[in-house]
């Protein structure tokens, strides 16, 4: 298979940056899918002197692979013909092959034939990220692309996922998922979180449609947040990082007066504060660096293997790391910070996680720990929102689709 490099960045600009850095996640997405199935692995190594043996796939990297063929080849970093076969042999085995139950599929997968590995479940979020990708290379490419897009998409049984019981209203929330040997999972996306993507997917269905009234019903609130007022409650960055990544939602409000984008932009600024803030207590947070969210986190003793975490900026919940993607995904909604960010990253730390893929997924300072892996899930949230800070590409493709429209005018989001 022809691999795709990127070249080092032409200066140390914030242009010349961010530009290689996207050029970079789109080469892990085209490499690190495979050639018989398109399947995306879920991480991969960074350093190029590290072998890679991994073989688990994830169908959110799978749905951000298919976004990123679409900027390779605005970008003129992919051939079109390349990018689109690659998109058809991706939809096509979605389509016919990878296993499904009731339109959902399961969260990771042998990326070599689809099987389902862990004894994972199947998914409602990750299949809704799955989904975005495919309506969005469907858009680009058009014609088989597209067919196979919109089938892959309507097949999703949305009612099924409610799970409801005799008596249970018909805007019953959504089950996080379903396993053959245990049935549907106890938890439910009833309270803030990145699932407002979700809603809107289920709210613009063709088929097996959730009502609107789903979306008032979905627990939201409000708190404030290093001085700035927020949706829900603290929490990691990828909860305002997913539904921006496909959808624009700059100047809107929903029916029930909550302004989305204002919310984006206040939890990127409370996040940034809260580590410029405690730039005295851990060695990794500045005024320059700063990304708190779901991430690889150092072992906890020497000999063991990484683990992973959802940190928040909130004290106590939270022990130094950051993730340089969660940061530079913040272009869209904090770009004077994440302009001086991406030169400090570069700067600073080129020699700890600079690799073939950008910048590794996360670094701290006080453990001297800096991974050598890449994720896809965070690469394609930088990815994305990088291009659509730059030309609008994705939200131009996902909002032109009659699955957003729908979902958009049921959620009462307007002007």
């Amino acid at each position: 298979m022809q691999r795709i490099t990127a070249p080092e960045p032409a200066d140390t600009t914030p242009d010349a940056l961010l530009d290689n850095i996207a050029h970079r996640a789109v080469a892990f997405f085209y490499n690190e899918s495979h050639p018989a199935t398109g399947l995306t692995k879920d991480r991969a190594k960074n350093p190029g002197n590290i072998k890679d043996e991994y073989t688990v796939a994830s169908i959110a990297a799978t749905g951000y692979a298919l976004a990123a063929l679409c900027i390779g080849t605005e970008r003129k970093w992919l051939p079109r013909k390349d990018a689109e076969n690659r998109a058809l042999l991706t939809l096509r085995f979605i389509h016919d092959k990878l296993p499904v139950e009731h339109g959902f599929h399961y969260h990771f997968v042998d990326w070599r034939d689809g099987k389902r590995v862990w004894n994972c479940e199947l998914s409602s979020i990750d299949t809704a990220l799955l989904i975005k990708g495919v309506l969005v290379a469907g858009r680009y490419f058009g014609g088989e692309a597209a067919r196979l897009a919109d089938a892959i998409f309507e097949r999703v049984d949305w009612r099924w996922m409610q799970n409801r019981k005799l008596g249970d209203p018909e805007d019953t929330l959504l089950s996080m998922g379903w396993k053959p040997e245990s049935g549907f999972l106890d938890g439910r996306w009833s309270r803030y979180d990145e699932a407002s993507y979700l809603y809107l997917l289920a709210m613009g269905a063709p088929r097996y449609s959730l009502p609107p009234s789903v979306w008032d019903k979905w627990e939201v609130g409000e708190t404030i947040l290093e001085g700035f007022p927020i949706l829900g409650r603290p929490g990691p960055l990828f909860f305002v990082q997913m539904t921006p990544a496909y959808f624009d939602l700059r100047g809107q409000k929903d029916r029930l007066g909550r302004d989305w984008w204002k919310n984006f932009e206040n939890t990127h600024r409370a996040n940034h504060r809260y580590c410029a803030r405690n730039a005295g207590k851990f060695k990794t947070y500045s005024d320059l660096i700063w990304g708190i969210t779901a991430c690889d986190q150092p072992p906890d003793k020497p000999g063991d293997g990484n683990g992973y975490g959802a940190d928040e900026p909130v004290d106590g919940k939270n022990r130094g790391t950051v993730a340089p993607t969660a940061a530079l995904a913040g272009i869209l909604f904090v770009p004077d910070i994440a302009r001086r960010t991406v030169v400090a990253l570069y700067k600073d730390y080129k020699s700890k996680i600079w690799g073939r893929y950008g910048f590794a997924n996360a670094f701290n300072v006080d453990k001297n720990w800096y991974d050598s892996d890449v994720l896809g899930l965070d690469l394609g949230m930088m990815l994305l929102a990088i291009e659509n800070a730059r030309s609008g590409l994705i939200w131009k493709l996902m909002q032109g689709h009659p699955v957003a429209q729908r979902g958009l005018k049921a959620a009462g989001l307007r002007k």
